[in-house]
């Protein structure tokens, strides 16, 4: 997608909310990979995709800097809570103050940890599962918040195109889009769920669990 069609789409979509947009500045100053925040318009399309599917109790597996969950939380009826997990405890120092101090503070909780270990041991039926965590252990991380979604549930993970590398050849000895092709076949393939892939940025994959 051209950066004049992008500029486009987000001139018609709602606008970037200002802390937001001041979070995402500083994702991209004082951090590397700042492009792993989700932006604009897939901060939008969470916000919307959460709206309608009005979920209780929402997994996030990866937080990195908080604005996806952020934006999951923007959409939560009154009640609802998000749980989000971040493996890398060098991650905190930045974004433990930007949840904290955000409106949706009182929605988060905002947990440093393995999600696959801790999960689980939250006792919690989940919703939603937002899954953007480490590519190279997403078919783990799919097995194990499988088990703990309602039926009629749903996870959204992203980076499932990865910039395109899961069809390019040059990248077969990389261990992360090896664990994104692993994580694309077996969903592909897994008659518990239904599934399509949305070639929005670096792809997200919407899967709604059908039955145990």
């Amino acid at each position: 997608m051209s950066n004049l069609l992008d500029s486009y789409i987000e001139a018609h979509i709602d606008e970037e909310p200002a802390y937001l947009y001041q979070l995402y500045r500083a994702t991209n100053i004082h951090m590397l990979h700042g492009r792993m925040a989700s932006g604009h318009l897939q901060g939008r399309l969470l916000k919307m995709l959460v709206t309608m599917i009005r979920p209780h109790n929402i997994l996030e597996v990866g937080t990195f800097s908080g604005y996806s969950a952020l934006c999951m939380a923007e959409g939560l009826e009154d009640g609802g809570h998000l749980y989000t997990f971040e493996i890398n405890d060098e991650q905190e120092e930045f974004t433990r103050p930007w949840i904290e101090q955000s409106p949706v503070a009182d929605r988060i909780t905002f947990l440093i940890g393995d999600a696959i270990k801790e999960a689980p041991q939250l006792g919690i039926t989940f919703d939603l599962v937002f899954i953007d965590g480490d590519k190279r252990t997403y078919k783990d991380t799919y097995e194990v918040v499988l088990p703990i979604l309602r039926n009629g549930g749903f996870i959204i993970a992203d980076n499932t195109l990865w910039d395109g590398h899961v069809i390019d050849r040059n990248y077969d000895h990389d261990q992360q889009t090896a664990g994104i092709r692993e994580f694309n076949d077996y969903v592909a393939s897994d008659q518990r769920v239904e599934k399509v892939i949305i070639p929005l940025r670096d792809g997200l994959t919407l899967i709604r669990k059908i039955k145990d």
